[in-house]
């Protein structure tokens, strides 16, 4: 079985060639420039982006892999959550090919695509925790198996992502804010500022970062911003936040214990993932809960086709074949 995806809920426009083996035959992701000078990603120039990238990415991975569409068995895309333009895009594109080739369509939420990647390359043990980390979405899930998704906990306000990008433009960092902010982070005191944390309480498992930024800002008014500021400031935001995914993970993992739901292993997912001193951190686990932490395979961390193309294949016998299906920019993991 074969399945072509398609992956465009953001500024990331990309497409897969899998196969039910795990084999990828083409995997090419574009990440759109365009918003750098902005500062963060614009709708309407995102959309523009995929619908002018897409069909010659589709062309290229078809080539690469020596296919041709009327070879695929299955055809899926992202439907949601994201923005509505994009996702419009990317499954009225892989709708119109699945029609073309009278092959079944299948829509993927964005989500599953992240909670599921650990998979591809690891052996999950239920029951087991999933921590999404993105630019959109901070989440914590507890799989009962592949199928049975349970929400947990979420940020009120803001994603981590958006946290990062967020108080890297106050520090008047370049766009993408988050890898820019690491950088800084390795010259600077971890210790220097005390940030709030915000909602650590052991029986609330949703997050709240939009304080932190707030506190941070008041803390630049009052001080001249030089290079010394900066990376202390990226120090200290980085431990403050990762401190409280920490701790999180630590009240989720203990209360479920008391249930008597023991946890071996959780999942890292999503482009904060990506984060080498968040990674580190919350790798602590092993040693003081004995969890282990999973990652997904690298080129599967940020938004992409495969991890679509691999929730399909996980799951696609027990998902509707609907050409109907309309994309949900604020699609629900179990919807």
């Amino acid at each position: 079985m074969l399945v072509f995806a398609v992956e465009t809920s953001c500024d990331e426009t990309s497409v897969c060639i899998m196969a039910k083996n795990k084999k990828i035959f083409s995997h090419i992701i574009y990440s759109q420039e365009v918003h750098e000078r902005f500062g963060g990603v614009v709708p309407e120039l995102a959309s523009r982006a995929h619908l002018e990238i897409l069909q010659s990415i589709t062309k290229k991975a078809f080539k690469e892999a020596s296919l041709k569409t009327k070879d695929i068995d299955i055809f899926t895309a992202t439907c949601g959550p994201g923005l509505m333009g994009g996702l419009l895009v990317g499954s009225t594109f892989a709708k119109s090919l699945a029609l073309g080739s009278k092959k079944p369509f299948i829509p993927i939420n964005h989500l599953e695509g992240h909670i599921l990647s650990t998979s591809y390359n690891n052996n999950i043990i239920f029951p087991h925790l999933v921590l999404l980390i993105t630019g959109g979405h901070t989440q914590i899930y507890l799989l009962k198996n592949f199928e049975e998704i349970i929400l947990l906990g979420e940020t009120v306000d803001d994603a981590l992502g958006e946290a990062f990008d967020k108080v890297s433009k106050l520090l008047g960092l370049p766009y993408p804010g988050g890898k820019e902010l690491e950088k800084k982070s390795e010259e600077g005191n971890e210790n220097f500022y005390d940030l709030p944390r915000p909602m650590t309480d052991k029986d609330n498992y949703n997050f709240s970062f939009s304080g932190i930024k707030t506190a941070v800002n008041l803390i630049i008014k009052k001080n001249k911003i030089d290079k010394y500021f900066i990376h202390n400031m990226s120090a200290s935001f980085q431990k403050c936040v990762t401190d409280i995914l920490l701790q999180k993970l630590k009240n989720v993992i203990l209360n479920l214990q008391n249930k008597n739901i023991n946890i071996s292993s959780f999942s890292l997912v999503g482009g904060v993932a990506n984060n080498k001193y968040v990674k580190s951190n919350l790798s602590r686990l092993k040693h003081s809960h004995n969890v282990d932490i999973l990652l997904p395979e690298k080129q599967m961390i940020s938004d992409n086709a495969a991890m679509i193309a691999w929730a399909c294949i996980k799951n696609y016998k027990n998902k509707n074949q609907d050409l109907n299906f309309k994309p949900n920019p604020r699609l629900k993991i179990n919807d």
